[in-house]
């Protein structure tokens, strides 16, 4: 068999592209609709289904490649529609930019650089993964594939309750941790002692450092939170 040229390629593209986004369209208004929201959830999920089709990230010929395009353009809209800022963003900051190579049929955007409020640290928003760095590194190819996919299917998972519950007990444990500083801990930083509580205590970031076989983190106040691994470590 012949390899198709470069005008077929880009001709599949553009017929993946149109395609998802008319039914990334389709399934995000009749979910907007009884909320009079359907035109706007509509675009919102036409444009993620244009760019994740046109980069061909959903793996069709599985269940969960459907699952995920479904769930992005319905269940998950609110983190679909915040990804999009990841996106902008991700374009405006340049090279290096996109993997290819770790986004293909893999139901996930990942971006070497791109949105990073914290340095040295990835972040995840919807499908959208930012600040991987150099993913020619099996580490960082690692923590992208265990780690970071765990929160992309947590968010299409939990959908509207993932940022409720993530954000919730982020500040819920900064106070916790303040307080803790406070009242036993002061020989202690308080930045790692708050950093603890609210961001590696999560049960989300357990279960994703678990996951990727990294629990405990080198950087987490050890004592001060849960012991074991949520889950067993993926191969």
């Amino acid at each position: 068999m012949t390899e198709p040229t470069t005008a077929q390629r880009a001709d599949r593209r553009l017929v993946e592209a149109l395609a998802c986004a008319a039914g990334g369209a389709a399934l995000a208004a009749m979910v907007g609709r009884p909320f009079g929201l359907g035109r706007v959830l509509a675009v919102i999920g036409a444009a993620n289904g244009a760019l994740s089709g046109w980069r061909g990230i959903y793996a069709w010929r599985t269940r969960s490649g459907v699952a995920a395009f479904v769930l992005d353009s319905t269940w998950a809209l609110a983190t679909t529609t915040a990804s999009l800022g990841s996106h902008l963003i991700a374009a405006v900051r340049g090279r290096p930019g996109y993997d290819e190579s770790l986004s293909a049929r893999r139901n996930r955007h990942v971006y070497q650089r791109g949105f990073r409020p914290r340095r040295h640290f990835v972040v995840t928003v919807g499908n959208v993964i930012s600040g991987a760095g150099d993913t020619t590194e099996a580490r960082r190819a690692r923590l992208v594939d265990q780690h970071e996919d765990s929160h992309v299917w947590q968010a299409r998972t939990l959908g509207p309750a993932f940022p409720v519950l993530y954000g919730t007990w982020m500040g819920l444990g900064a106070l916790v941790g303040a307080a803790m500083w406070l009242l036993r801990l002061r020989q202690r930083r308080l930045a790692s002692v708050v950093e603890t509580y609210a961001y590696y205590a999560n049960p989300l970031e357990w279960w994703a450092y678990s996951r990727e076989g990294n629990w405990p983190p080198a950087r987490m106040e050890c004592d001060l939170a849960w012991k074991r691994p949520l889950v067993n470590a993926r191969p």
